[in-house]
């Protein structure tokens, strides 16, 4: 049998031998895309290539990329441990063509792979291709349809077509699109899944998407032939692994098992020790048949290994628990898997740290990043479950409270105020309380808990968390090196320099993040593994000042390698901390400093930030100073006087008096200048409070600063940016590319705050939310029974995408549009409804059987809600004076009973409890409730 390892290195090398580039996985946090929230495709990297803004020194690529799908459009969260083949985290094996190969070759090798190397049975697999769609003049591909049938020996029956949402592709409501052919294998015994292709059936699961990527969608919704055709594809590795192991079960291959096998040694439960066998199974059992589908208490393992890979890999690629954004659906992640834990296997101490080393164990082969810092990994997880755990016990008893409640007063509904008060004071997310509620047979009121959420969101929106080493080196430690040049950082990312002096890092004790330092003098060395802060005589690299963060990089020589996560300067010596990746490090070493590329978009928002210092007294008048900003890749976080928020209509001017600036590419200049002329220059800004040295650097926009000092009086110079400013900035305003504003807000009486980013990530975050305000006025003028479930895609995205101020104030409005008319139209549907089901009691009683003057009233409802079969049990008893009923309702993949008995038959010992614990097992459930009404669940 095949180990997952050699799965993914078949793979890859298939590739490699038909002269694909192996390119190796991004990292999980898409810090350059803030429309992603996680890396969710192989193709994300790729993206400026199939936007034609980018090209590769390569045509053919090949990868396994790390994806979490988790938050936004693309989240599997909720179905991760009710099944077992849904992930938050996965691996996606892919291989792409940039104009080169296309629908054959992508075709022809897919079904090579499948069935040459891995030796998959050819009667198993199915294959879809485009049907078309009318409404959007979409033509079948036929191409695909007839290559499958022409360079593979695929039955033709096998080949299927598929519709627009499964098989045409589009990267946004913009931009490249096209069609995509889908592989699904079938699990069935007898091979008899062909017409569950599609129909999300876990017997027969896709495992791979070609992609073909031919098309361009114009803002108008047109299409046109791309100028170069790409080939995407995407591999679930999770999935196509249970198959080559011989399972329908991904928790049964050894990419799950050993961290299973961890949560056993942890929990004392043995996993699926109930002995449920998987439904169509296509491998006799093996060592590892017993890791399969069981009690609650499996669905907690499922959902912990899950989560704790999900959290490991996007902790050591950079991001971190958080109250919003992506921080935000990390902390859900772990809260999730903590109450699994806490109620499922009665675990009452921090778990999930634990669990991080076997992540690593199982993981850190393919992705040796994992290696690097685990300790730091743990340390957040524990942090974060210790703050949760502080609260669960609190926050568990306070549900229980709202339950009884919802089920005595409210319908079986939670009210919002009570969804609200588990997030905002006990930290339950709101996925995590409807979870806890569907257990129950309870609903959350949602419409309420978002408006309330949204009143804490104006109160409080953060802006985000740095992070960065909790290391303070006193000036006494460096000043024997003296002074660093440092003025290379304002021509070069890049010089070679002598190493003048290393201070080595070290743990202390079990604190955690905190580190005592050990000076080297000459002689000594550094190695792999080592943390250190290295000195230099001259450097390129910026460190942290005026609110610009500290660069990063690297520090390399022959078989040298040392990674710079911060640059700081003390005693006017710059610091370069970081580890020795590779190799070692002596005193008087030379080696090359190199600063990382994303200093260019610390630039780019740095220049933003004075650009829109300038746009703010243009609008809102001299009164704006200046109280703090942070620069950095991401963002420029811009604090100024101001009474109160900014309207919509000054967040537009701002903003567009910022691009004019972009638009005529204004040069910029500075220069060295003393401080007692520079404050002669008319409009000149500085920070109130701030101390400058008698000699400053000015920096001017659109005009030389020689010109600024030899006529400091003149009027003229009220219309440019000018500033006291000693971080690294672009050469004109053009390079800025675009910018937006994405928050404004209130940060302490009298002072707002403005955050803005620029270049491409300014303009997708622009195109995100004209998509979702062009959106909401096509919902808002539309049929109205299509509104509520378009609302709650809209305030699902909204609270995970980042789009601009001024359109999030204008997605608000539009919000509480869509909101009446929902609840207008949700009236006429529950109206619709109850005389829909009115009329199905009304068939049902006509059609009973009578036992004596006993109605025995069964059937099953369909298109119900479990509060709609409660009111039909109700106008059963209410229209027969003597009954007995049951009714039956499907959810997806899950069934509902529902009995109930009228007052008559109860008195005869008759109780709707007991027969619903007598037929439960019939659907593999279990429930019950008092002698009048009582309900079970099950499959």
């Amino acid at each position: 049998m095949r180990t997952a390892a050699q799965v993914r290195q078949e793979f890859i090398d298939f590739f490699r031998e038909r002269g694909h580039t192996f390119v190796s996985s991004s990292p999980v946090v898409p810090l350059a895309d803030p429309t992603l929230l996680f890396t969710n495709a192989g193709m994300n990297q790729f993206k400026d290539v199939f936007l034609a803004t980018g090209t590769r020194p390569y045509t053919r690529a090949a990868n396994t990329q790390k994806c979490i799908r988790a938050g936004g459009k693309h989240n599997d969260l909720d179905d991760v441990g009710h099944d077992t083949y849904h992930h938050t985290f996965f691996e996606m094996l892919g291989n792409w063509s940039f104009g080169d190969y296309f629908k054959k070759e992508a075709i022809e090798w897919a079904w090579e792979l499948l069935t040459d190397v891995w030796g998959l049975d050819k009667t198993r697999l199915h294959a879809t291709y485009f049907e078309g769609d009318t409404a959007e003049g979409l033509d079948p591909d036929l191409e695909a349809k007839k290559l499958w049938a022409s360079v593979t020996d695929i039955d033709p029956t096998h080949i299927h077509p598929g519709p627009k949402k499964d098989n045409f592709w589009e990267m946004g409501a913009t931009g490249p699109c096209g069609p995509c052919s889908e592989i699904h294998i079938d699990l069935t015994p007898d091979k008899s899944g062909g017409g569950l292709v599609n129909a999300g059936d876990a017997r027969v699961i896709e495992i791979w998407n070609l992609v073909f990527i031919q098309f361009n969608r114009d803002g108008e919704g047109l299409l046109s032939p791309l100028p170069a055709r790409h080939v995407d594809t995407g591999m679930g590795f999770e999935r196509v692994t249970a198959v080559l192991q011989g399972h329908n079960n991904n928790y049964a291959t050894d990419v799950f098992v050993p961290i299973i096998q961890a949560i056993e040694d942890i929990t004392g439960h043995q996993y699926a020790s109930r002995g449920v066998t998987p439904v169509g199974s296509i491998a006799p059992a093996n060592r590892y048949a017993r890791f399969i589908a069981g009690d609650m208490r499996d669905e907690a393992c499922r959902v912990i290994a899950d989560h704790v890979r999900c959290l490991t890999f996007a902790l050591t690629d950079g991001a971190v628990p958080d109250r919003e954004g992506r921080g935000y659906v990390l902390r859900r992640i772990l809260r999730r898997a903590v109450r699994f834990g806490r109620q499922h296997l009665d675990l009452r101490e921090p778990f999930m740290h634990r669990l991080a080393d076997t992540v690593v164990d199982v993981m850190g082969g393919a992705f040796p990043e994992l290696k690097q810092d685990p300790r730091r990994v743990k340390a957040i997880l524990l942090e974060e479950e210790e703050s949760f755990e502080r609260t669960l016990d609190r926050g568990i008893a306070l549900f229980e409270e709202a339950a009884e409640s919802a089920r005595k007063d409210h319908h079986a509904e939670i009210r919002g105020d009570d969804a609200f008060k588990l997030h905002d004071t006990y930290g339950f997310p709101i996925d995590l309380t409807q979870v806890m509620a569907e257990e129950k047979g309870l609903r959350v009121d949602i419409g309420e808990y978002e408006q309330l959420m949204e009143l804490a969101r104006e109160r409080a929106r953060s802006a985000g968390k740095m992070s960065g080493m909790t290391v303070t080196i006193m000036p006494e430690v460096v000043r024997p090196y003296g002074p660093t040049d440092s003025t290379p950082k304002y021509s070069t990312d890049s010089l070679t320099e002598s190493v003048k002096a290393i201070i080595r890092i070290q743990p202390e004790g079990n604190k955690r993040g905190f580190y005592a330092m050990s000076q080297t003098g000459a002689g000594m060395k550094i190695v792999t593994g080592d943390r250190a802060a290295l000195v230099f005589g001259r450097t390129c690299f910026y460190a942290e000042a005026g609110g610009q963060v500290g660069d990063k990089g690297s520090i390399t020589g022959p078989s040298v390698r040392f990674d710079v996560e911060d640059t700081q300067e003390t005693a006017d010596t710059v610091l370069h901390y970081g580890t020795v990746m590779e190799g070692e490090i002596l005193v008087d070493q030379k080696l090359i400093l190199n600063v990382s590329g994303r200093r260019r978009s610390t630039m780019q928002n740095h220049t933003a930030t004075h650009v829109m210092n300038w746009a703010l007294r243009e609008v809102l008048d001299d009164h704006v100073q200046q109280k703090g900003s942070l620069v950095d890749p991401e963002k420029t976080r811009f604090d100024f006087a101001h009474p109160k928020a900014l309207t919509l209509e000054e967040i537009e001017r701002v903003e567009g008096l910022a691009n004019e600036l972009v638009q005529r590419d204004l040069a910029v200049h500075y220069q060295i200048v003393p401080q007692d002329e520079a404050l002669k220059i008319n409009g000149l800004r500085a920070v109130f409070g701030e101390r400058y040295p008698d000699l400053v650097r000015v920096l001017s926009i659109g005009v030389p600063v020689e010109e600024l000092v030899a006529n400091p009086d003149n009027p003229e110079w009220r219309k440019y940016s000018i500033e006291f400013c000693g971080g690294t900035h672009l050469q004109s305003t053009g390079e800025i590319e675009h910018f937006v504003i994405t928050h404004e807000e209130a940060v302490a009486k009298g002072t707002r705050r403005i955050v803005g980013t620029t270049g491409m990530t300014a303009q997708l975050i622009d195109d995100a939310g004209a998509a979702l305000v062009r959106r909401a006025e096509e919902l808002r003028a539309g049929p109205a029974e299509e509104v509520p479930e378009g609302l709650a895609e809209l305030q699902n995205t909204l609270t995970t995408v980042m789009i601009p101020a001024r359109h999030r104030i204008t997605m608000r409005e539009l919000t509480t549009d869509l909101q009446k008319i929902a609840k207008k139209q949700q009236k006429v549907d529950a109206a619709d409804a109850a005389e829909a089901i009115r009329a199905t009691i009304a068939a049902l009683i006509k059609g009973a059987e009578k036992i004596g003057e006993t109605s025995v009233v069964i059937g099953e409802l369909t298109d119900v809600t479990v509060d709609q079969l409660k009111t039909g049990a109700d106008m059963v008893k209410q229209k027969c004076s003597s009954a007995a009923v049951l009714f039956g309702l499907r959810a997806e993949d899950k069934a509902i009973l529902l009995a109930a008995m009228t007052p008559d038959l109860i008195k005869k010992g008759l109780k709707a409890g007991d027969l619903i614990k007598d037929i439960a097992p019939l659907i593999k459930g279990g429930g019950g409730g008092p002698p009048t009404m009582a309900q079970a669940g099950g499959k």
